[in-house]
């Protein structure tokens, strides 16, 4: 497996141990529609929470929640819509971010709710 897919691999496992551990049930992980992606779904209360996971090894490159583009933000909205109207779904929804930087034998976890915002600034 190449070094950057397991990276990403061990950083969903760990975020979704640390929603787990905040009280948040897990709908759904690598939930896909092709071409739309969502790292994981999850619930908290009535919230529907779509959370996209970031990792990296290292901060040499700047931290994991500063590479969510706009792209994928707008990506992210398309397929929470897709997904909220195939389950019929009416909750409150949340875009959250979760950074994971795996440096040697520490690792640090970065839960940032509402870190995406599907209302630009005006």
């Amino acid at each position: 497996m190449a070094k950057h897919i397991e990276t990403g691999n061990t950083g969903e496992t760990i975020a979704i141990k640390h929603l787990k551990a905040k009280g948040y049930s897990i709908i759904e992980t690598n939930w896909r529609q092709s071409p739309y992606e969502i790292d994981i779904i999850a619930q908290i209360g009535n919230d529907i929470v779509f959370v996209e996971v970031k990792t990296r090894r290292s901060i040499a490159h700047g931290f994991p929640e500063e590479s969510v583009t706009k792209k994928k933000a707008q990506s992210l909205f398309t397929a929470a819509s897709i997904y909220l109207e195939e389950h019929g779904l009416e909750n409150e929804i949340r875009f959250d971010i979760i950074a994971v930087v795996l440096s040697g034998s520490r690792t640090e976890v970065l839960h940032i709710e509402d870190g995406i915002s599907p209302f630009p600034e005006l």
